[in-house]
């Protein structure tokens, strides 16, 4: 379900259906890159657009400016509307549904007039250790560093001033979704990363609400929790439509009209879900980018709390085990951009796609065990290991050999290791069973490396394919179709299955067992060699 083949359909009935509204339209707001996807009547991508951006790293914050967040959207979406032109020779005016999905977590923090009280502070933060321990003691739930009441209760118990004035709380997607509707609303999945949900009711655990009250009572917030965190909605409720004031956002041009209806605002994890058709029981899904996470569907509750492992759910709201880890391939990036340099200087100039391709391809040759080289790939802090804050690493044992192809598997490696400590709980300590696990984002690209790399870390079959190849905005969009269908009476998991996702096609590549055992390798190496990183944090 990829975008579209001309070939395949009428172009003339691609451009009735965008000229008619018969289309959904996805929004996406990711760490690197804000993308959009226009779908058609089949759910196959029919446009795109996008814009890249980055975060900055201020007062020891990574943070994004409200600014920078709508000239993206706006270079996004006219990115997108310009495709339509150049595609079908039509303007983008309406569309069937339309939807906002972003970096799940976070501190998005407004008073009364809606004026931000402090600047955004991201998932990528993990300067919350005390809060987040203090609020899991408290709940007998794991309540990650990333998570917005970790954020909250860290503002309580550093004195913030503006405390005071705190008037709504949301992420990132809900914010953008106010703006658009007027409405303050959270699909059920984002909304399960600011507070725990009670997935019998579908709503924010009433016990921990309660008890988080009576934690603050005479600390400075001025509204009960419940009161100043946005509503919970599941899939295929409506969720608001596009205000005069929110097209105008989204599109200064004023060709997009209003009255478009929106879905739930949803998080990057719950579009990764929709993007690889798993959101139904036993299936799980493994997500790569800046961050590295997987998220799989629980047949019932965990047997206790484990630090390594939140609980979250699906946007259609059944509980999901996350294993979420915030460094991913940032510092393979860094790494190719080095090799890129240095074919240029000898002058052979390569785009970064062969680049991607040659270094990854190399690792397939590399020693099985990481051959005595071991990496860290800790930009940031990294909670699973206990790191309040990250450095990238590079050591090798002095008898080791080095070269191309175990370098880079150790690169690899290190992209999945963190991950690989989170499933151990999951699949050793609670023998969580996996029937599918499927593999997207960039990581994956390059064909038969870090999907084959991943099956042995985790020692299960990984699938990729053409489910998810335009990624969480194609995923929201989805989710967008899902309301415009109204009440069919299909499940998510249904809809998915029956109508999106029939026919499509996977690759899926079994563990090899010496890849297998050479992880195992890797990992007890990788375990033992923590305490050096620990070391370049506090040191340096």
């Amino acid at each position: 379900m990829t975008m579209t083949d001309t070939g395949e359909r009428s172009h003339a009935g691609v451009r009735e259906a965008i000229e008619q509204g018969r289309t959904a339209l996805g929004i996406e707001l990711g760490s690197t890159r804000i993308k959009a996807v226009l779908t058609g009547p089949d759910h196959a991508a029919i446009a795109v657009g996008s814009h890249d951006w980055e975060n900055q790293f201020v007062d020891r914050t990574w943070t994004y400016s409200l600014e920078a967040v709508w000239s993206g959207l706006r270079a996004c979406y006219a990115a997108l509307a310009e495709d339509v032109r150049e595609r079908y020779g039509t303007e983008l005016r309406t569309t069937g549904a339309l939807g906002v999905s972003a970096m799940m977590h976070g501190y998005l923090a407004f008073d009364a007039d809606g004026e931000l009280l402090t600047p955004f502070r991201t998932w990528r933060n993990t300067n919350t250790g005390a809060a987040s321990e203090q609020l899991s003691e408290l709940f007998g739930y794991n309540i990650p560093h990333r998570w917005s009441i970790a954020h909250l209760y860290q503002a309580v118990l550093n004195g913030e001033e503006h405390l005071g004035r705190l008037a709504h709380l949301t992420t990132l997607a809900g914010y953008v979704h106010w703006k658009l509707t007027g409405r303050q609303v959270l699909g059920v999945g984002d909304a399960s990363g600011m507070f725990p949900i009670d997935v019998a009711t579908g709503g924010y655990d009433t016990g921990m609400l309660a008890k988080f009250d009576d934690l603050v009572a005479g600390r400075g917030l001025p509204l009960p929790l419940v009161e100043l965190l946005p509503a919970v909605l599941p899939a295929g409720e409506a969720a608001g439509s596009l205000t005069e004031a929110g097209a105008k956002l989204l599109d200064p041009s004023g060709a997009l009209r209003p009255g478009v209806a929106l879905c739930p605002p949803e998080g990057d994890a719950g579009t990764g879900m929709v993007a690889t058709n798993s959101v139904a029981r036993r299936t799980g899904n493994v997500s790569a980018g800046t961050s590295i996470f997987a998220m799989i569907v629980l047949d019932g509750p965990l047997s206790r709390m484990h630090p390594e492992v939140d609980l979250v759910t699906t946007p259609a709201g059944d509980l999901v085990a996350m294993v979420h880890c915030n460094n991913g391939a940032s510092e393979l990036n860094s790494w190719a951009g080095l090799f890129a340099e240095f074919a240029a200087a000898l002058g052979v100039e390569r785009d970064s796609s062969t680049i991607f391709e040659t270094l990854f391809r190399a690792a397939l040759n590399g020693a099985p065990d990481g051959g005595g080289l071991m990496a860290f790939n800790y930009l940031s802090g990294e909670p699973i290991t206990k790191l309040h804050e990250g450095r990238p690493l590079f050591l090798r044992e002095p008898g080791s050999s080095l070269n191309l192809a175990t370098f880079m598997r150790t690169q690899l490696y290190a992209a999945l290791a963190t991950l690989r400590i989170g499933m151990d709980v999951l699949q050793k300590a609670e023998s969580v069973k996996l029937e599918r696990m499927f593999a997207h984002g960039g990581l994956f690209k390059t064909e038969g490396v870090a999907q084959n790399l991943l099956a042995a870390a985790i020692n299960t079959p990984v699938s990729v394919g053409d489910l998810a190849a335009e990624g969480g905005a194609w995923g929201i969009a989805i989710l967008a179709a899902y309301l415009a269908r109204g009440k069919s009476g299909q499940s998510l998991d249904e809809f998915l299955t029956r109508e999106v996702f029939a026919g499509a096609s996977l690759d899926t590549a079994a563990p090899d067992p010496a890849d297998v055992a050479g992880f195992d390798a890797f990992m007890r190496r990788y375990v033992a060699a923590l305490p050096v990183e620990q070391a370049a944090v506090e040191n340096s």
